[in-house]
């Protein structure tokens, strides 16, 4: 905890957006705050090779671009706080809001939000110990890996049509699993996706568990049949778990305009939610894109955001931080 009876700027959250503001804010001398999380770096620490991210011609490891980009944000001034944001108390009109972090809690003129989202999971023996190694929840991001060789991917709306057209440029064949014969995809996306040669359909089936082959990366999956329950085995060296997203906005639930999916709602091409001080950026936002670079550019939005709010804003008058308390 600082000395100061308020702060300028508190971030909840890290990842490519959280530590992309706390970059900005903290180049913008606003001496920002990062709640990070004891799991910090959001979905990147959990990917191998990132070859998309500008800047790295050779590519880079995950976990050690999240390093890089949380070490530029402390070398001009941010202060990280490796633990878990409790509860957040926004102000609905604005002035001080509250962030609590077990028994402390840090007043605050201006938060972004960066909880960013999780990937849904189907919940099944195998997943977790293959993440990485063959199963994967981002097509567009790990596709090239999977080259001239036998491919899943598993879920039935837009998303997991899209992911498949993807993964298909790269992967010898991908088969679409999923539970029921109709799919929530759009017709315009099924009659893409049925169109590309190497995608085949394996309907009513359901995931019932990944397996590893004789390298310790992932060999084959067992399919449960929906209706009459019988088993199918199916070779394959990587799977894409489509599903959806859950955002991580449990904390403000309530105090600011989500959409039905639980992202949250920001104003126009900003990053301002309706509550006075208090904006949005990463995954948390962004049920469209989701991609590393786009979360860190939303997160420079979010800190030039904040900065303009602050400048128009004038600072509470002293004892207002304790009378916020």
């Amino acid at each position: 905890m600082s000395d100061r009876p308020y702060e300028n700027v508190v971030i909840v959250g890290s990842g490519p957006a959280g530590y992309t503001a706390a970059l900005y804010t903290a180049r913008a001398n606003l001496e920002p705050v990062v709640i990070e999380g004891f799991a910090w770096g959001g979905l990147l620490q959990q990917t191998t090779d990132v070859e998309n991210y500008p800047g790295f011609p050779a590519g880079i490891m995950g976990p050690e671009l999240m390093q890089q980009m949380r070490d530029q944000a402390e070398r001009f001034g941010a202060q990280l706080v490796t633990d878990e944001a409790t509860a957040v108390e926004l102000a609905p009109d604005g002035g001080l809001h509250r962030v609590h972090v077990g028994d402390d809690v840090y007043s605050t003129r201006a938060v972004i939000l960066a909880m960013g989202a999780q990937h849904r999971k189907l919940g099944i023996p195998g997943e977790e110990a293959l993440v990485g190694r063959g199963v994967s929840y981002c097509a567009t991001c790990d596709a090239a890996f999977y080259r001239d060789v036998p491919t899943a991917i598993v879920g039935g709306g837009d998303s997991a049509m899209e992911e498949a057209m993807f993964l298909a440029k790269f992967a010898a064949k991908v088969v679409i699993v999923h539970r029921r014969d109709e799919f929530r995809a759009s017709k315009i996306m099924l009659e893409r996706a049925r169109s590309v040669p190497n995608i085949e359909w394996l309907t009513p089936y359901a995931v019932e568990s990944f397996e590893p082959g004789d390298a310790g990366t992932l060999g084959r999956a067992w399919l449960r049949h929906t209706g009459d329950g019988s088993l199918r085995e199916l070779e394959l060296a990587g799977a894409f778990i489509a599903v959806g997203h859950e955002p991580q906005s449990q904390l403000v639930a309530g105090q600011v305009e989500v959409d039905d999916g639980g992202y949250v709602a920001t104003e126009g091409r900003s990053t301002r939610t309706r509550v006075p001080g208090v904006f949005a950026a990463g995954d948390l936002v962004d049920h469209t894109y989701r991609q590393a670079v786009t979360a860190a550019g939303s997160g420079c939005q979010a800190a030039l955001d904040a900065e303009w709010y602050l400048r128009d804003n004038p600072a509470p008058a002293p004892g207002a931080a304790a009378a916020s308390v």
